[in-house]
């Protein structure tokens, strides 16, 4: 079975997808540094998970093994000019996936230093850790933030993105630009894959759906914001996975492009204020809400066409928001020892 790097092992996206990776009997290694953008104990959850120590994982540049023997773990920085090309030659990855990053777009305008070294000077290291070691299929991820204002409703790759409107966005954007010019250059696959709204257990403590079940459940009101004017694409965790491992699991077919990208969501957008009635609902707990003004490079609505992935690789997300609203709340209560 072919070997995989997962980057971003420790985060929401990388955990789930090693496990689905696992699962179908791939060889996994997995790269995290464990940064503190938010609790580490949650990434250190994540990779309990996977059979990893926390004291083996806290370990810079020392390979964890798994009580699953077809994972490992390694604590590392994409920044790492050393010991990242050290990996690949000790390793003879036949696939690489790339979701390590640094996340949250409103973050970016606070520290917008962390997502240069992480999401581009790392991305850039991982292209020629790539060329070098003759990688088959590089699989990384963008993000919807791309889109910035697009009026055009749904988004489509096909679309104009040369204005993004947070940093963090513009990032992403580079990203794709760097990864055409690999596969052109030096003759290697690359699949971008623009993430709409992902949520579920295990998910990041900035995001919504956690924020909002963390304020309902302490009785602390959530901020909404744009007075709740916004609509998003939620797409629940195992339907991305599964779109992520189907295009992993293809393979590097000779009908392929050596350049694609895709947007993989729900494809179809929910109001925000429906969402957090979901939640009320699944809680039984009426929401105390502040009303908040639009938030700086935040949009409005994003909407997903997946046609082109549902074309190539039979991407069929399946679950409804009040499945995996509740799917959430069950978790985070379990975690949280609440009841």
């Amino acid at each position: 079975m072919k070997k995989v790097l997962v980057t971003g092992a420790a985060g929401f996206i990388g955990f789930h997808l090693s496990k689905i990776l696992l699962k179908h009997g791939y060889n996994v290694v997995g790269i995290d540094n464990i940064n503190d953008y938010y609790d580490i104990n949650l990434k250190y959850g994540r990779l309990s998970k996977l059979g990893i120590d926390r004291v083996d994982a806290e370990r810079f540049n020392e390979v964890a093994k798994s009580s699953n023997s077809n994972f490992k773990f390694l604590r590392l920085n994409l920044e790492d000019r050393e010991n990242l090309p050290k990996l690949f030659t000790n390793h003879n990855f036949d696939i690489v996936c790339n979701l390590a990053a640094q996340a949250g777009v409103r973050y970016s305008i606070e520290n917008p230093e962390a997502y240069i070294d992480s999401n581009v000077v790392g991305f850039l290291n991982l292209l020629e850790c790539c060329r070098h070691n003759k990688i088959e299929h590089l699989v990384y991820a963008s993000s919807s933030s791309v889109y910035g204002q697009n009026e055009k409703i749904p988004f489509d790759t096909q679309d104009n993105v040369d204005h993004p409107i947070s940093l963090y966005a513009a990032t992403k954007k580079s990203n794709e630009l760097m990864a055409y010019t690999y596969s052109h250059l030096y003759d290697f696959k690359t699949t971008g894959l623009r993430f709409f709204t992902v949520y579920g257990p295990w998910g990041r403590p900035d995001m919504a759906m956690y924020l909002f079940t963390d304020a309902i459940l302490n009785d602390r009101p959530i901020k909404v914001f744009n007075n709740g004017n916004l609509e998003r694409d939620f797409t629940y965790i195992d339907d991305i996975v599964e779109g992520v491992f189907k295009i992993i699991d293809k393979g590097n077919s000779e009908d392929s492009k050596k350049y694609s990208l895709y947007n993989i969501g729900n494809s179809k957008p929910v109001k925000l204020m429906d969402f957090i009635t979901e939640i009320e609902k699944q809680t039984g707990i009426e929401a105390k809400k502040e009303m908040l003004p639009m938030q700086a490079g935040d949009v409005s609505r994003t909407w997903a066409n997946v046609d082109l992935l549902k074309k190539d690789y039979n991407y069929t997300p399946k679950t409804s928001v009040s499945v995996g609203v509740e799917h959430f709340i069950i978790w985070f209560k379990s975690y949280y020892n609440q009841q």
